[in-house]
């Protein structure tokens, strides 16, 4: 049903598919019709393209233990051919010519990027208010005015920097998502709307292709529905 809530885990939904194409675009298609019918709302995506997330699909590896599995990316990490911004002006059209290294190696075990999510401004703040998408309509978001709105309480925030990234997941607009970390910008949103986040030891995942803030502290991470 299109709009209605895709609230699997990575595992449940990895289950489902088993490596099949056609079960791996239902997904795709489900979680769009999730986007249209509460994004506009939520305001959790900067960057939506089904077209674009269906020829990532396609391009996915088969036979990969993550094959099908969409992937929603803070805005401060790059992906070859899918303008990056961090939500500043600065960085309008920008349009990296690689992948992070998260990205790629998500990629190569079969996973494919879903959406680009809001995110504060070169991730300084902690509740999405300072994002540059703030005071313009999206292009997939066309009554969409103002921060990016925690779902169990649009007239609150979904903390930051990571806000989008937290939001999606527990809008059921994602089934996981990454969000990068220097003080709190996974873990703080995460707990303000209800999902799981882990901010990894540092050095444990590759910082290269994320946009720094502090690189001595800066972590790329996930935020996903559940601990497994």
């Amino acid at each position: 049903m299109a709009g209605a809530a895709y609230s699997y885990s990575i595992r449940e939904t990895l289950a489902h598919i088993q490596g099949n194409p056609d079960r791996a675009h239902h997904v795709l298609g489900a979680l769009a019709g999730r986007v249209s019918a509460v994004d506009a709302a939520i305001g959790a995506y900067v960057g939506f393209d089904e077209k674009r997330a269906q020829e990532n699909l396609s391009a996915a590896p088969g036979g990969t233990p993550w094959f099908g599995l969409p992937i929603s990316v803070k805005d401060n990490i790059c992906t070859h051919g899918w303008e990056t911004t961090c939500s500043s002006n600065i960085l309008q059209g920008y349009i990296p010519p690689y992948d992070a290294t998260v990205i790629a190696k998500l990629k190569a075990h079969g996973a494919y990027i879903f959406a680009k999510c809001d995110m504060d401004e070169f991730a300084f703040g902690s509740s999405c208010e300072t994002s540059c998408y703030n005071n313009r309509p999206f292009v997939q978001k066309k009554v969409k005015h103002g921060p990016a709105a925690n779902p169990w309480d649009q007239t609150t925030v979904p903390g930051g920097s990571s806000g989008g990234s937290a939001a999606c997941v527990a809008a059921d607009e994602a089934i996981c998502a990454l969000g990068s970390d220097t003080g709190g910008s996974i873990r703080q949103p995460a707990a303000l709307c209800g999902v799981v986040g882990l901010k990894p030891t540092y050095g444990r995942v590759s910082r290269y292709g994320l946009i720094a803030f502090g690189s001595s502290l800066d972590q790329i991470g996930p935020i996903t529905k559940t601990v497994e």
